[in-house]
């Protein structure tokens, strides 16, 4: 069976260029949809698009399900009535997002917005609103979860007062009663997150352009989810985890990393069908066309640390659900479009429940060059099914990252590719374009060559990631065509 050779682009929203503080879905946008087409890309991989708690990361959020508020094209607010154009006056720097002053600034507006709209009365936007409603099931749960953070100052839900931490009916009741306006406006936030989206995506599709999202397989423990579902997870009677989840030492830190998130009862979710599993996936797959799941290998064994623990060195593996899982989900929607984030210490069990369903599996070219002719990443050991990339969110740029091998490593590193190593971020995107992996994924920072400055995460970091942004001007003019060429001599669209 002959497999389409693909390539895509690494950006997530929040790094778009535009005068709002942070990328949005608005005309920056698009323009980047323009330059993907241009460049014959087919593929582009976000990151994930919920809402952001700890450190802004949008790999720990109030919600598996809801969309990130501070993602929403303000002018397209103003050009549907619902803000003043004078609002958007602002003087935020372009070159990173600065998440203290962006979003209070942003929230208020966006709460404005909602108040103008409500004040509307009657109309075909607000029926819309209602029906959005009406059909989004986890919407009121959330609305009111965000709305009792405010109102208790952002203190973490298991130490609201009991009645409100164990969701007592008639509790709960009095709450929504009490917090109507501010649970009306972060309902409308969602509704608007999701329309533009729905925007997004078919601009996209009209390019010719598949979007790949990203499950993050761990929830934040302050979360509506688990606030909403305590039984499903490994807590104690006051609500707080009794273990959390984490990986053993490992290439980016020594300590192994802590992520504090709470851990699966699986045998609770197996009881109900994994429903909570099932919803997740098919909201996913209603915005994206194929989703990455991150820290794959937690499906067949998960990492767990005492949640009194300093760091994530004491743990112990504990088996995940399995092929048990992936049977229940797959009967219920059928074969879905999914690629295994399987780094780090992944075993023979774990690469066979990848096989068992046929999941691309992920190969970093930053991680091929330290090790032997062994080494998984070196492209002769890729396969077709699998997905290469240079490097991703976590790693630090390519250029970065050459910047700081040895002298040893960079003579192994071009003894193998047989290259002059003229231009290092160029030699490894051309190696990953030549993989015999079926798709291969750059991120925009290696596409325009920039150092370490422009890196998204750093893991174990706790300040200053998830906040490089690109400016327009560095889509110079050319690059498009550039790696246009570039893709059509390496068979891949």
């Amino acid at each position: 069976m002959t497999v389409r050779r693909r390539a895509g682009v690494l950006l997530h929203p929040t790094s778009l260029p535009g005068p709002e503080g942070i990328g949005t879905f608005g005309t920056e946008l698009t323009g980047f949809l323009d330059f993907l087409s241009k460049a014959g890309f087919s593929l582009w991989q976000v990151l994930p698009l919920t809402p952001p708690a700890a450190g802004n990361s949008p790999y720990s959020s109030y919600s598996a399900f809801g969309g990130n508020h501070l993602l929403i094209d303000l002018q397209q607010l103003v050009e549907e009535g619902d803000l003043s154009s004078r609002a958007l006056q602002n003087h935020f720097p372009q070159e990173l997002v600065d998440f203290k002053q962006v979003t209070p600034w942003k929230e208020q507006l966006l709460h404005e917005a909602a108040e103008n709209f409500f004040k509307q009365g009657q109309t075909p936007r607000l029926k819309e609103f209602w029906q959005f409603c009406d059909t989004t099931y986890w919407l009121h749960d959330y609305a009111l979860f965000m709305a009792l953070k405010q109102h208790y100052h952002g203190t973490p839900w298991h130490r609201w007062p009991n009645e409100l931490a164990q969701r007592n009916p008639r509790a709960l009741q009095q709450a929504a009663l009490q917090l109507g306006p501010e649970i009306g406006a972060r309902k409308y936030q969602q509704w608007q997150f999701f329309r533009q989206w729905q925007r997004v995506r078919s601009a996209a599709a009209e390019r010719g352009i598949a979007i790949i999202g990203d499950l993050p397989i761990f929830v934040a423990h302050d979360s509506a989810d688990v606030w909403c579902n305590q039984e499903l997870f490994l807590l104690d009677t006051k609500g707080k985890s009794t273990v959390v989840a984490g990986v053993p030492p490992d290439y980016f830190s020594a300590t192994g990393q802590l992520w504090g998130n709470p851990l699966y009862n699986w045998a609770a979710m197996e009881q109900q069908g994994y429903g909570w599993w099932i919803a997740r996936f098919r909201q996913l797959f209603e915005l994206f066309d194929q989703i990455r799941i991150d820290h794959f290998r937690g499906f067949e064994a998960a990492w767990h640390v005492p949640a009194t623990a300093k760091t994530a060195a004491r743990g112990s593996w504990v088996p995940g659900p399995g092929a048990v899982f992936f049977d229940a989900v797959k009967a219920s929607l059928g074969n879905l479009s999914f690629i295994a984030e399987d780094l780090g210490v992944i075993t023979p069990e774990v690469e066979a429940l990848r096989d068992r369903y046929d999941l691309p599996g992920m190969k970093i070219l930053q991680f091929a060059f330290d090790s032997d002719a062994a080494n998984p990443y070196l492209p002769h050991n890729h396969r077709t099914n699998s997905v290469v990339y240079t490097g991703t969110h976590d790693n630090d740029t390519t250029r970065g990252w050459f910047n700081t091998l040895s002298p040893k490593i960079i003579n192994r590193m071009y003894d193998y590719l047989g290259l002059p190593g003229t231009n290092p971020v160029q030699d490894l995107i051309r190696v990953a374009l030549m993989s015999v992996a079926g798709t291969a994924i750059i991120p925009l920072q290696d596409l325009l060559e920039l150092p370490t400055e422009a890196r998204m995460n750093q893991p174990g970091v706790a300040l200053g990631n998830w906040s490089w942004r690109y400016q327009s001007t560095q889509l110079k003019p050319g690059l498009a065509d550039y790696y246009a060429d570039l893709l059509r001599r390496y068979g891949r669209g």
